[in-house]
């Protein structure tokens, strides 16, 4: 079995060698750069399985990458691990609300960080055996959402949503009329224990809507417990 490919995007030299050691000693490949500029460039000319980002970065900083990478259909579904100097960095939440998985503090632990990586992959294998499980693929309304190929097609035009907001659309299409807590979205995409707030959760909804144009009534508000999928009528 091909080993998972770690792409690792940190300015310092020294940090960066230590984290491709530390990596590389728990079985990964390690692709690294000093820059987001050469991140996304070792992206697209070959996706790796995770990206871990540090957020300062000369040139464009991780959340420029991070938008960027989320704004590529190819790469939209690679989990990014953003890496800070400060636990209570305001750049993490943003991060986090443009589609991050998680993050690290620097100086990192490297059993937090192994054990961060290894969460990871396994909530983006573990969603897309879901997927797989409820089939390929999703269509109602003017709606076809093919999990194989993270693909949207709204009434026929492909649209781009970054990897959490494909997952919390294809949570609601699988369930048409259940209602999913906000805290319940986030554990069934993200798994129990993300670090994440409701309202990041709010924040996708918004931008889900607006990416689905006159579809986005489709995704329901229920008033105080949280949201659903209506089959409305086209």
């Amino acid at each position: 079995m091909a080993k998972p490919v770690i792409l690792v995007v940190e300015d310092d030299p020294d940090i960066r060698e230590l984290l491709a050691f530390n990596l590389g000693k728990e079985g990964y490949a390690v692709v690294q750069a000093e820059s987001g500029e050469s991140g996304l460039a070792a992206c697209r000319a070959a996706v790796p399985d995770l990206v871990l980002l540090d957020i300062m970065l000369p040139g464009i900083d991780g959340l420029e990458t991070l938008r960027r990478l989320k704004a590529d259909h190819r790469l939209a579904g690679v989990p990014v691990l953003l890496a800070s100097a400060r636990g209570e960095d305001p750049d993490v939440v943003v991060g986090l609300e443009l589609g991050a998985d998680d993050y690290v503090i620097k100086p990192f632990s490297p059993r937090v960080l192994v054990a961060r990586v290894r969460a990871a992959l396994r909530r983006r294998q573990a969603a897309a055996e879901g997927l797989a499980a409820a089939g390929p693929r999703l269509a109602a309304v003017g709606l076809l959402l093919d999990s194989e190929r993270h693909e949207l097609l709204v009434d026929g035009h492909p649209v781009d949503l970054s990897a959490t907001e494909f997952a919390i659309l294809a949570l609601l299409m699988r369930s048409p009329g259940r209602v999913y807590s906000r805290s319940g979205i986030i554990d069934a995409i993200k798994g129990p224990d993300y670090p994440v707030t409701d309202r990041s959760i709010d924040v996708q909804i918004v931008a889900l809507r607006r990416k689905l144009g006159v579809r986005g009534a489709c995704v329901d508000t229920v008033r105080a417990v949280g949201y659903r999928f209506l089959e409305l009528a086209p």
